[in-house]
């Protein structure tokens, strides 16, 4: 059973070491479409070439633009032509898991698959600073950031992993966020994904408001508080409102949240208006 992960990137040196390595422990190959990194995102990624990276390609930013729906079409054609029986879209701040302890993603896979199967769903835990430590910003933040809320704002939210299909499969249609094509047949039993949202508040600030993103792609209400992130309103939530994390296997998934409690950092105009504000000022 091969599964090969297709991974996009932009300045993720933060967590581009730690996503493999822990991809190629779970039986996964990875193959990387960089989408033009500033930082060491691909020089440190290409030491990997040949030990579990399958290979690494560049993709345009025009005018400094995330072109998010080209690079998922890019993704759609690698999973027609890559040699692989199952194919998982996935980010580098991600950790996806197994849904049982002791077992690897490759023998997950493989497990659904001969119950006849042929794409999954995972069930998405997201980790972020707190007030009581809101500083993760280091190499050890798997360790340190240990307080995380259980994420569901509709389902199936994160049905991105798929058995090779003989036509293309479609995957832009929904940001991502559900591949879809004929005779779809999605495993009852969901897996599971730590997700690392951000490490800190500057680091927050950096990743996203920095970003220029298509029009096209936020009038199809893509990105979300993304693209509308207002530093003046950024404030982290008490670790008495989230869950403390104990290890993979008691990951709780009762109660979800429905929205990012980014969601409330948020505001019209968002973070350009509050720099034009200061500007100003």
């Amino acid at each position: 059973m091969r599964v090969v992960a297709i991974i996009a990137v932009y300045n993720e040196e933060r967590f581009i070491a730690d996503c493999l390595e822990h991809l190629f422990g779970q039986g996964v190959e990875v193959y990387l479409i960089d989408n033009c990194s500033t930082d060491r995102t691909a020089e440190i990624a290409r030491q990997y070439l040949g030990r579990g990276l399958v290979g690494i390609e560049s993709f345009p930013r025009p005018e400094g633009r995330c072109d998010w729906h080209g690079i998922l079409q890019r993704k759609e054609e690698l999973a027609a032509t890559l040699e692989a029986d199952w194919f998982m879209h996935a980010d580098a701040d991600e950790v996806r898991l197994a849904p049982r302890a002791g077992q690897t993603l490759a023998e997950a896979f493989a497990e659904v698959d001969a119950e006849g199967y042929n794409a999954v769903d995972f069930f998405e835990f997201t980790f972020i600073p707190t007030r009581e430590a809101p500083d993760h910003d280091h190499p050890d933040y798997r360790r340190t950031m240990r307080h995380y809320y259980p994420f569901l704002p509709w389902s199936p939210h994160r049905l991105n992993a798929w058995r090779r299909q003989p036509a293309r499969v479609e995957l832009a249609w929904y940001g991502g966020h559900r591949v879809r094509f004929p005779g779809l047949r999605v495993a009852p039993i969901q897996f599971r994904m730590r997700h690392y949202l951000f490490l800190s508040v500057e680091h927050l600030l950096a990743k996203y408001t920095r970003r220029v993103y298509e029009p096209a792609e936020l009038r199809r209400g893509w990105w979300g508080w993304r693209s509308r992130l207002n530093p003046d309103l950024v404030k982290l939530p008490s670790q008495a409102e989230l869950r403390l994390y104990t290890s993979d296997e008691e990951l709780d998934p009762t109660n979800p949240r429905t929205r990012e409690f980014a969601d409330e950092w948020a505001a019209p105009g968002g973070w350009r208006r509050w720099l034009a504000g200061r500007r100003q000022s």
